[in-house]
């Protein structure tokens, strides 16, 4: 059996928990921050954690992750 080849791309931008759910940074806060509301730019801070359709996609992407 060979060895599963990690996505790089998805890599670099995701990340699993602790209990397999899969974190990601937020969308829509990398530049143009002046024209956007200040509470909306506070909220788009940190990261989230993605639907279970795209976790299930991330799992195929990153063999090794969880």
């Amino acid at each position: 059996m060979p060895k599963l080849k990690t996505k790089k791309a998805a890599a670099k931008r995701f990340r699993f928990t602790a209990t397999g759910k899969v974190r990601a940074s937020q969308a829509n806060h990398a530049h143009k921050m002046s024209n956007k509301s200040k509470g909306g730019n506070r909220r788009q801070s940190g990261t989230t954690i993605l639907a279970d359709t795209e976790s299930d996609r991330m799992a195929k992407w990153l063999p090794y992750g969880n």
